[in-house]
């Protein structure tokens, strides 16, 4: 349904126990592990070009500064996918008809994303929904391009979204896109809210277990469409 380039995204992880995570996922979705852990995720980026279908790009509405708190889940079929709990956006029109259209929980907030050289600063105020004030800065510093390991893949090669609708079901909508290009990085500066405020009290303040960058990908996104 959709296009869209998810572009200059820092990866920020951390492993925790599976049973902090499980109250969160939709039905029929169990936490996804890797070593006995699963991860929780936050990660900004810059959100490009999005276009609906066949149609072009939008031209103001569909560029902006994003940035997401993620879960990973496995639901019985075996599909590996991501669960969202916030998603902040710049645009207030994107996150109203995301919000009204999906039932995914965007939230609108003021936000920047700044580069200098090999050196990112992603910074995100919420405005609305509450909790208001809700705020990140991730500054990071991008190094050599890597090969990834399996607990990379395992991270970042999701080709797809659990999204629980109003009726109590889960849909799942797949992505796809080239395999990631991912660099090394270094966290330079973490002062973050949006884990609080995502149910995560006080993971910010313990360093992530893997912090990875990518220059991005383009990808189709969404429910998939009959041929025509």
């Amino acid at each position: 349904m959709f296009t869209q380039r998810w572009m200059s995204l820092t990866f920020l992880h951390w492993a925790v126990d599976p049973a902090l995570v499980q109250p969160l996922l939709p039905p029929g979705v169990r936490a996804d592990v890797f070593d006995g852990a699963t991860y929780v995720a936050l990660v900004p980026f810059s959100m490009e070009r999005i276009g609906l279908s066949r149609l072009p790009p939008f031209p103001y509405f569909g560029t902006f500064p994003e940035t997401n708190v993620r879960l990973y889940g496995v639901d019985q079929a075996g599909r590996r996918g991501v669960v969202f709990r916030s998603l902040e956006a710049s645009r207030l029109a994107t996150v109203a008809v995301a919000r009204l259209g999906t039932g995914l929980p965007y939230m609108w907030a003021g936000m920047s994303i700044e580069r200098n050289g090999d050196r990112l600063t992603y910074t995100s105020r919420r405005r609305w929904p509450g909790p208001r004030g809700a705020a990140s800065t991730v500054e990071v510093q991008v190094g050599a391009p890597v090969q990834a390991t399996s607990l990379e893949r395992f991270l970042s090669a999701r080709w797809g979204l659990f999204l629980p609708d109003r009726r109590g079901r889960t849909r799942y909508w797949p992505n796809e896109h080239l395999e990631w290009p991912l660099c090394s990085a270094s966290l330079l500066r973490l002062d973050d809210h949006l884990l609080d405020a995502a149910g995560f009290p006080g993971l910010a303040g313990r360093a992530p277990d893997s912090v990875l960058y990518s220059e991005g990908v383009h990808t189709r996104f969404g429910p998939r469409l009959p041929p025509g």
